[in-house]
């Protein structure tokens, strides 16, 4: 472990308590605004629009809200997947498919999320586009999750893709708030190709 670890540690948690307070104080009638605008820039984007088998996380703790997106890839015939804790792999997510109709259930970290039945999941790299939550990001394309690692872990599927299959598009999802001037980065961390807020899209790579 580098000597610089405990610091980067310390500096991330600041960060995130900052942010999260952030995003915390906007008021419904703006979430509920940013959910509309996100829509505009997510029906506008090609990977996007070409897309079929979409995963995407249901809003929690002040997260940008996602249900008006779901509901127009429901409208454009799209299948929708929501990621939920893997029963036997430590820190894995696996991606269920989201109905109108699916019932759902809290997780131990009181997320809604569909009950797992297996006949409903889809192979991660099965995936077309994953939208990545997030508690802050930088103009450099680097991500700050919730500290859990899920999501990077998941991410680093991608170096056991064959040369034959093509990866599925990971971009993340932020108010624009949630904008860092830059993030201290730890070995462990997956950059991200591009962020989409309710006011912009900006790629990375």
């Amino acid at each position: 472990m580098s000597d610089l670890t405990p610091l980067i540690t310390t500096t991330r948690t600041a960060i995130r308590q900052q942010i999260r307070q952030r995003r915390q104080q906007l008021s419904i009638q703006q979430q509920q605004q940013a959910g509309r605008d996100l829509v505009h820039q997510f029906s506008q984007h090609p990977h996007i629009q070409s897309a079929q088998h979409i995963a995407i996380y249901l809003h929690i703790d002040g997260e940008l809200d996602t249900q008006a997106v779901i509901d127009w890839c429901w409208q454009q015939g799209k299948q929708v997947y929501i990621p939920i804790l893997h029963p036997f792999s430590h820190k894995q997510l696996l991606f269920t498919r989201l109905t109108a109709t699916t019932p759902l259930i809290k997780n131990k970290y009181g997320i809604s999320e569909p009950q797992l039945n297996v006949t409903q999941v889809i192979p991660y790299l099965a995936l077309d586009l994953v939208c990545s939550p997030l508690v802050a990001f930088d103009l450099f394309g680097n991500r700050l999750g919730m500290g859990g690692g899920y999501y990077d872990r998941t991410f680093s599927q991608h170096q056991f893709v064959r040369h034959d299959q093509q990866p599925p598009y990971v971009l993340g999802l932020a108010h624009d708030c949630q904008q860092h001037d830059n993030l201290p980065i730890a070995p462990w961390d997956m950059p991200i190709k591009e962020i989409i807020t309710p006011s912009r899209t900006l790629a990375f790579c």
